[in-house]
This record gives structure tokens, sequence and C-alpha cells, in this order.
């Protein structure tokens, strides 16, 4: 079987309609991250629902784990214009989460809360898809493990349909809130909406 080159791969992933405009394909995984990387204590983790709940919730990391498990493998694309096709993840699929929690009928956003006070920012109705996860592994490893806490560990949100700075990583909590909260990026310029089809990348011209 012939070895396609990045160019070739690239141009099977426009023409099957899986390229967006303006991306280009990697095989890496680059690393944008606003602040340092945190450091993962599993003994004092937690996270936490809080909000438009009857009731706030906190899971410990032991707790989070017993909590039901998906996997999925899906397509993710940054606003810098990269896109990483196939990746593989394992966690708790948003729609499971939800599950656990009784939301009040206000709540109509998510915020999510990361370290470091990042926060980013989605409609209910999109986090409620299919694709959507509370991740802790990718490619069949912990996000924790050296190698790959960059990359969100121990829990990140993935969000397939959004470029990739919404699915927030880090993540220690998130509110459902009846009003939109525009998060760290959207306030500094990014499109609150972030729908990589549509090329969502920021809220006026000249940003960049």
């Amino acid at each position: 079987m012939k070895h396609l080159t990045r160019r070739e791969k690239e141009k099977e992933m426009r023409d099957a309609g899986r390229l967006p405009n303006g991306q280009s394909l990697t095989e890496k995984f680059p690393v944008l991250t606003y602040g340092p990387t945190p450091r993962f204590n599993p003994e004092s983790w937690d996270l936490r629902v809080f909000g438009e709940v009857a009731a706030e919730k906190r899971w410990t990391w032991e707790e989070f784990l017993q909590l039901p498990t998906g996997q999925m493998t899906v397509d993710i694309h940054c606003v810098t214009r990269w896109s990483k096709f196939d990746t593989s993840w394992e966690g708790v699929m948003f729609k499971d989460f939800l599950r656990q929690l009784d939301l009040k009928p206000t709540a109509r956003y998510v915020i999510a809360h990361c370290e470091y006070g990042y926060t980013t920012n989605l409609p209910l109705e999109i986090m409620d898809d299919d694709d959507v996860m509370l991740a802790y592994k990718y490619e069949g490893k912990f996000l924790h493990e050296p190698e790959l806490m960059e990359h969100g560990g121990p829990l990140r949100t993935v969000v397939p349909k959004r470029y990739f700075w919404k699915s927030a990583k880090f993540l220690r909590a998130l509110e459902f809130s009846p009003v939109d909260k525009p998060g760290f990026w959207e306030q500094g310029g990014y499109h609150n909406d972030g729908d990589f089809w549509q090329e969502e990348r920021f809220q006026r011209r000249g940003f960049f």
C-alpha cells in the first residue's frame, strides 16, 4: 500500500469534505495553551457543577472515573488553521453526564471553568450533542500522563463541531447559566460560536 504524503492526505480529506476552508492537515498535535500546565493531584482534584441545577455537586477523581464510559473517534480543527483527523478519545459522554444532574428549566448555557480562571462558553443545545465528551484519555492513554498533560489533563471537554478552543483544557467546573457568558478568548475577540464550517474565527475584522 502506498504511503501518502501529508499533502496527499490533506487533498484526500478535502475531497472527502472533511477539511474546512482555511485549514491544513497536521500529523502532529500542536500545543496552544494560555498559561502554564497545571499539576495534577488525584487526592485533591475535583469537578464541580453549579448554577442552574437543583443542587450543586462535586466528584472526586475516583468518583468521576466510576461514571459511564464512552469512546469516540473525531476530527478536530483549531482556529489557528490546523486540522487533525481521526483522533480517539475516552471519557464520559456529556449526554450521560447530564443524567447525573437535575437541571433547572432556566439552564441555557454551559460555561466551562478551568485552571487559572480560564473559561469558555457554549449553548446547552450544542453541548448536549451525541459527540460531546468530558475526556480523560487520548489514544488510549490518560491525559494526566506527563507526555499528554499539556493537552488538557486530567479532564477536558471535546466538542468536535466547534473550533478546538471551545474544547476546554484543564477542566475544573461546569456552570449552567440562564444567560451567555463569553469566555477568555471570546472576550478577546474570538467568535462567540466558533463554527469552523462557517469560518467563525473572530468577532471583528482586523483582529489578526
